[in-house]
């Protein structure tokens, strides 16, 4: 197993922390409510990441996550999302004080990974390269294995990124300095939803 894991790891480091959807969202409100805040949205996409994974990796949904049809549907209501999240960040108050902004939830969470074509994409170029054989007596285990190393090393990274936005919040006390924050931030989840739309 261990000699399947580090190959997989280092697969899968470049993927994890290059900036999308899952990195900017996490940034964003990490920076907008602090770390502790994102905790529930955090769980909820990666409880949702790990079955994804499960699933597609022992073959149930791998033809659907193929199908150019249904990739390009969820990829423009990920898009819709992703929108409507930056268009909530941009109409934000002051960080930390205004009480009508509203903090990500362990539904947004799932709903983002659900919605999230980087994701996808992710997965099945993994499983290209680490799908076990259905003969194996320990195939499950396996799947399982994968999917667990998959979803603890996004959760990390999108620690990593949520952490990096936390760190920047203090620079963004007043009223002023929180509305430009949160337009940039905003502004950097519409660029993402553009890659998403186009890439």
């Amino acid at each position: 197993m261990a000699l399947m894991t580090i190959p997989l790891i280092i697969f899968l480091f470049p993927l994890a922390y290059s900036p999308g959807p899952g990195n900017m969202f996490f940034a964003a409100n990490g920076a907008r409510f602090g770390f502790k805040s994102t905790l529930k949205a955090n769980i909820g996409y990666h409880i949702a990441t790990f079955i994804v994974t499960y699933l597609l990796g022992i073959g149930f949904g791998v033809g659907a996550s193929y199908s150019p049809t249904l990739m390009l549907i969820i990829r423009y209501v990920g898009v819709l999302y992703v929108v409507y999240l930056a268009w909530g960040l941009i109409r934000a108050g002051i960080t930390k004080s205004n009480q009508s902004a509203k903090h990500a939830s362990f539904t947004d969470g799932v709903v983002l990974l659900v919605l999230n074509p980087k994701a996808y994409i992710i997965i099945s170029l993994m499983f290209s390269q680490f799908q076990p054989s259905t003969l194996d007596p320990q195939f499950y285990f396996i799947i399982a294995w994968i999917s667990a190393v998959f979803t603890l090393n996004n959760m990390i990274a999108f620690f990593f990124w949520t952490v990096l936005g936390d760190q920047i919040v203090g620079l963004f006390r007043d009223k002023t300095k929180a509305h430009i924050l949160n337009f940039i931030l905003g502004s950097m989840l519409l660029v993402v939803a553009a890659w998403m739309a186009y890439n």
